[in-house]
């Protein structure tokens, strides 16, 4: 495993791709004195189904190998300092053994979790944890987690589906784009996405001339050039936004549509965590070292991963303590900054745990630009103009 000089037992029931992963051990050479930090990685994923239109399907191991590099990212420093990290990592074959191995790593005296968990057994880990650990959100995107339902030990560093059309919807307002045609797809996921964009298309004056769900069952592979154009008729628009998470449909919309126009939403040029294709601000080197790690690229679930350790990383560095609640209260301080190479610190709000990062709007091949945008002020700062701001929200976990 790769560093760079910048950064720094499990149940019966696991799986890998339906069976097995042995939990993963990172550690050093130290004192015997060192602070010893040990993170669990949690993850399951119901089947989705197939996806006629995804030609290249999520890593099954999305998400793990981001917190490994962060480890090794905070021991490329820790050990220096007497810092050891250590990552425990169980990927569950149903949500009844993930919640089990969650009671295992707590009752062993974990304390700091990542979570790659749909948003409903996110709520149920929480529910287990309590106050007895500290957990990361690097999976879920339902916004009633920032909204309302909040825990007050859990931390998210995936964003939501608010935060990603408010940089989609902050574009467009942009590029003065503003009359848009909206397909939304039939799963929950597509239609959570197409819920929060119509809230974003509100908040940015956008609108919309056009809102369709999307009922063909045909084979879009070989219906799509009929079918598209005359779905798509309608009055005239800038921009085609597609809601489908999965990927049924989607990549199919551009160049059918019947009025010559971009596609961005879900497909097309989409918004995300992170894309391969960002490079500046030193983003080219951490690109570069997960691709000798892993041999593939690095995904917004990796990027919500290695900020979650990286941010604990920081955190010990700064507290020269590895004590649970002292970390809590310090990311969620105002002195709290991660460097994470979008161009701007990195830190968490205070009212709901929300990673507050800059959105990399990008297609396939290329980055398009990076959210928020020149122009949409805020009184505190421009990246709270991402997702539902304090007011919007009820949760206060912070104090």
């Amino acid at each position: 495993m790769t560093t760079s000089p910048r950064h720094g037992c499990p149940p019966a029931r696991l799986a890998l791709g339906g069976l097995v992963m042995a939990g993963l051990l990172v550690s050093t050479q130290a004192p015997a004195d060192e602070l010893d930090i040990r993170f669990g990685y949690l993850q399951w994923q119901p089947d989705r189904g197939p996806a006629l239109a995804q030609l290249v399907p999520e890593p099954e191991d999305s998400g793990l190998r981001g917190a490994e590099l962060a480890i090794a990212d905070n021991l490329s420093t820790g050990r220096f300092l007497g810092q050891g990290y250590h990552l425990e990592a169980i990927t569950a074959q149903d949500e009844e053994a993930l919640l089990d191995s969650l009671q295992a790593m707590l009752d062993d005296g974990v304390d700091i979790l990542i979570l790659n968990v749909p948003s409903e057994t996110l709520r149920q880990a929480a529910a287990i944890s309590g106050n007895r650990a500290l957990l990361f959100n690097a999976g879920a995107r339902d916004v009633s987690l920032r909204l309302s339902d909040c825990s007050p030990y859990l931390l998210h560093t995936a964003p939501s589906h608010a935060m990603l059309t408010d940089a989609l919807a902050q574009w467009l307002n942009f590029r003065r784009w503003r009359k848009v045609f909206l397909i939304t797809g039939p799963t929950e996921e597509d239609i959570a996405w197409a819920e929060a964009f119509r809230r974003s298309a509100d908040k940015f004056a956008l609108d919309i001339v056009s809102d369709k769900a999307w009922t063909f069952e045909a084979d879009m592979r070989r219906n799509a050039s009929a079918e598209l154009p005359l779905f798509t008729q309608g009055p005239d628009y800038d921009a085609v936004v597609v809601a489908d998470v999965r990927n049924d449909f989607g990549d199919f919309v551009p160049f059918n549509t019947w009025l010559p126009r971009p596609v961005v939403g879900t497909q097309g040029m989409a918004p995300s965590a992170w894309h391969p294709a960002v490079e500046a601000y030193g983003a080219r080197q951490l690109q570069s070292r997960f691709r000798r790690q892993a041999e593939r690229h690095m995904t917004s679930t990796d990027y919500a991963a290695w900020a979650a350790v990286r941010s604990v990383g920081e955190a010990v560095t700064r507290l020269s303590s590895g004590e649970m609640e002292a970390l809590r209260e310090y990311l969620l301080g105002d002195e709290f900054e991660l460097a994470a190479f979008k161009g701007r610190s990195l830190s968490y709000r205070q009212w709901n745990g929300q990673l507050r990062q800059p959105m990399p709007l990008a297609h396939s091949g290329s980055l398009v630009a990076m959210a928020p945008f020149e122009g949409f002020l805020h009184q505190y700062t421009e990246l709270d103009t991402l997702g539902y701001d304090k007011p919007e929200s009820t949760c206060r976990i912070g104090g």
